[in-house]
Order: C-alpha cells, then structure tokens, then sequence
C-alpha cells in the first residue's frame, strides 16, 4: 500500500516545489493592495474609495513596528500578500481570528467560534495548524473546556511574537515590500 501512495506523495512534492520555483518576489505579486487596483484581499477589510490612497509616508510608517503594520489595513493586506510568498499566512489569519473573537459579545458565539478557531489553528493538525509550543498548546486546549474572550491570549501572544521577530523584518527587507514604497513615491511625483 505506501508504495502505491509513493508515486502520488513524490508528484505532490514536485508540484509544490515547481511552485516555489516559479515564486515571484517583484512587485508584480504585491500591486494588487495598491488601492487603485481592485483585491478582493482587500475588500474583505473595506471598500475602497478614491480618497483613500496609500501615501509614501503611510508605507513608511509601518517600518515604525509591527503593531503599526498591523493596525493599517493596507498594512494588513500587504503582510499577508508577503507571508503567502513564505506559506505562512496560518499565522495572521490566527492572529486576526482572535482579535476578531474578542469582539464576540453573545455567549453561544463564543463557544462556537472558539471552538471553531481552534480546531483550525491551533490543534495538532489542524488545517491551520500554528508553530506554537506543546504548553502553549496544551494550555489553550484546557482553555477551551470553559472559552472566553481571553481564551488564545497565550497562543496569540506567542503567533504575534514569532511575526514580529521572524516575518516582520523580511517583510521590511522584501523585495515586495521595497518595491510598494517605491511604486507608492512614483505616484506622488
């Protein structure tokens, strides 16, 4: 039997590496957040209107920290659009599922939605699964018998960390990111 998934496993392996190969780092990948051109990414945050542009000095400001980054929704779109390049947008979708589940205010909500959060991202192999530690983890499943709003704070916590430590300054240092800042002081000129 696993000599006949063998084949499948390895054309598996191959597709996905023929993915990366084909990885594009240029700005290309990364004009779809610009605001004058559509995204549905984007528009799941807002719609958007011509008066909100990004600026130069907007972009700049998410080089500030990462909370910045995080609290502009341009920002946002932009940092999930480089984490896709990386396979590890799991990460700030957790993060932002569980800014999103604090705002739940009905009781049966939150139960569900917790539950819901996770079984996607946070239980060992979840869809999701995130890189957090086995306490971590074992301390949010114990959290899930009675869920309240501060259930993921631990494993939010952590997920935040590792962003903001590992993917946030690639993010800076990207060719995407470099090029969005760029392609943003061209408009203005």
């Amino acid at each position: 039997m696993a000599a006949l998934l063998m084949p499948r496993r390895n054309k598996g392996m191959r597709t996905r590496l023929g993915c990366l190969s084909h990885k594009s780092d240029s700005c290309s990948d990364f004009t779809a957040i610009l605001p004058d051109k559509p995204n549905r990414a984007l528009n799941q945050y807002t719609e958007l209107t011509e008066s909100q542009r990004l600026s130069t000095e907007e972009a700049t400001r998410w080089a500030d920290s990462f909370d910045v980054l995080l609290s502009h929704k341009y920002g946002v779109a932009a940092f999930r659009a480089f984490l896709k390049t990386e396979f590890s947008e799991e990460n700030l979708e957790f993060w932002l599922a569980c800014e999103e589940f604090k705002k739940t205010r009905s009781t049966a909500k939150l139960v569900s939605k917790a539950h819901r959060i996770f079984e996607e991202f946070v239980d060992v192999q979840a869809p999701r699964e995130v890189n957090i530690d086995f306490q971590t983890r074992e301390a949010t499943r114990k959290n899930m018998q009675e869920p309240s709003l501060t259930c993921f704070d631990q494993a939010q916590g952590k997920v935040h960390s590792l962003m903001e430590k590992d993917s946030y300054p690639r993010f800076l240092r990207s060719k995407m990111y470099l090029d969005l800042l760029s392609q943003s002081q061209r408009r203005l000129s």
